[in-house]
């Protein structure tokens, strides 16, 4: 999937609480609104980019516009809670094999 839309990487959309994801669309936004079509609030859904190339340690990407949030103290296009990327990171995994 990666090769065939930005050649390394796939963009991805997690929804935290209800522990599913969105893949493979043009822009993270365009996952968000999938996923709040089907039931899921703003507030748990989060933007990476995954490189599924690289070492797994290195493979998530916590960057996209839809994470610029003030109102939940998430000011930059980054995931900067440690506990939200560790849930972002534990969704990947039930669903997304190394």
């Amino acid at each position: 999937m990666a090769k065939e839309q930005f050649g390394d990487m796939v963009k991805v959309v997690v929804d935290v609480e209800r522990q599913i994801l969105a893949i493979g669309g043009d822009l993270h936004s365009d996952e968000e609104a999938v996923l709040l079509e089907d039931g899921s609030q703003q507030e748990y859904l989060w933007g990476i980019n995954i490189y599924p190339e690289t070492k797994e340690e290195e493979r998530i990407e916590f960057d996209s516009m839809i994470n610029v949030r003030p109102s939940q103290n998430n000011r930059s296009r980054d995931v900067e809670d440690l506990a939200i990327r560790a849930k972002i990171c534990g969704v990947v995994k039930i669903w997304i094999q190394s």
